[in-house]
């Protein structure tokens, strides 16, 4: 989910090497030609008019400095984020996660409302047949009344990932972003899409909202967009929010802001996606895997649901279909998870399990026969959760 365009891009590997041997660094306030260079050439991809950039060294960093932008540019304190999301593990960013590591930050940052997700498989509120529509439309009502209780003039801003990551893979469906687009600007209140793990191609897209034709307030990202190779995380913001601080200090800073090595490798990532079509391949073999996860579906009882979008997919593993009893409790744990990974393990692949989850999030460059054989070894692991399934 992080090595987008592969281990060992010769490219990368030297674009690195060549900025080390030229400006290895500069201060954040300092023009760099590597800086000159990274911002027209991201600029092609941003949707809308998000066109000014803020450098931090990842992904919780980024949506700090989101938490800050959006504060500053309404004059509002409470933000909005979702049950099953995870946004960082630093001050800010982990109050915003709803998932399990929160618990230990807790009280942490003031300010924050929950809501729930447009989970299909899990929400209460749908019921099965139901149009995507909707539902959407249902949680868009249940969001609005959380809204009217916290005072919309209160909120500054809804965190969401635009595709939940770590916590289960689940694309909005049809009809969710734009309805929630619309909500939001009705109060005034900003979108922030976190795209640390879907953006950069990984859905297909060069940024999930580009699915959806929706353009948020505020995108976050990270990963993939040095594919890991070394740290970066951009905070993308609209004209209007950027305008707020022409006139006025941006109260944050960062010394490794807009660091040269970086950046050379931020320049040389996206081009190596631009010239090896990752975007497109994402988007091919995406199809492919999930036809994959169909077939691990109607073979293994243990398999709830599957879900994917490009090259970003999860199995949810359960003991029982019908009550949909998670495999491994919420938050916490069971002796047939590390059989699985112990399993991966063992068969030379690193497959993500969180908790009931079996992450399917190959590199982007990844081939046919590499992903069916991929799957082949996924296929085998699920049958020791058959092993646990419950009648």
């Amino acid at each position: 989910m992080c090595v987008n365009i592969g281990h060992g891009n010769k490219r990368v590997i030297k674009a690195i090497q060549d900025q080390a041997a030229e400006l290895c660094y500069a201060g954040p306030s300092m023009a760099t030609k590597v800086r000159a260079e990274f911002g027209p050439l991201l600029s092609k991809y941003t949707p809308g008019d998000l066109k000014k950039f803020f450098f931090t060294l990842g992904g919780a960093e980024a949506n700090e400095n989101a938490i800050k932008m959006a504060r500053f540019h309404t004059g509002r304190n409470k933000i909005i984020a979702r049950y099953r999301s995870y946004h960082g593990a630093t001050h800010g960013a982990i109050q915003l996660t709803g998932d399990p590591r929160r618990w230990p930050n807790e009280p942490g940052m003031g300010g924050v409302i929950r809501a729930f997700d447009p989970y299909m498989y899990r929400s209460h509120l749908y019921q099965e047949g139901m149009p995507e529509e909707e539902f959407s439309a249902k949680c868009l009502q249940q969001l609005e009344e959380t809204i009217m209780y916290e005072g919309p003039q209160n909120i500054a801003a809804m965190f969401i990932e635009t595709v939940t990551g770590t916590n289960g893979i689940i694309p909005p469906p049809a009809g969710y972003l734009p309805g929630l687009r619309k909500l939001l600007d009705k109060y005034g209140i900003l979108l922030v899409c976190d795209e640390v793990m879907c953006g950069l191609g990984r859905t297909g897209a060069w940024f999930a909202v580009d699915h959806w034709n929706v353009v948020p307030d505020i995108i976050t990202m990270a990963k993939g967009i040095t594919s890991a190779y070394v740290p970066l995380g951009v905070v993308a913001v609209s004209k209007k929010i950027a305008a707020t601080f022409d006139d006025r200090v941006y109260s944050g800073g960062l010394t490794y802001s807009g660091h040269p090595l970086s950046l050379a490798c931020a320049n040389e990532t996206i081009r190596v996606m631009e010239d090896e079509k990752l975007v497109e391949n994402a988007r091919e073999m995406g199809k492919v895997m999930k036809d994959l996860h169909q077939q691990m579906k109607a073979k293994h009882k243990s398999v709830g649901d599957v879900r994917s979008i490009g090259l970003f997919g999860a199995i949810e593993l359960v003991k029982n279909r019908k009550t949909k009893e998670p495999l491994v409790p919420f938050g916490g744990s069971a002796p047939v998870a590390g059989k699985i990974a112990n399993y991966f393990r063992d068969n030379g692949i690193y497959v993500h399990l969180a908790g009931h989850l079996l992450l399917t999030n190959p590199p982007l460059c990844i081939n046919k026969k590499q992903l069916e054989e991929t799957f082949e070894v996924i296929d085998r692991a699920l049958d020791i959760a058959d092993e646990v399934y419950q009648e």
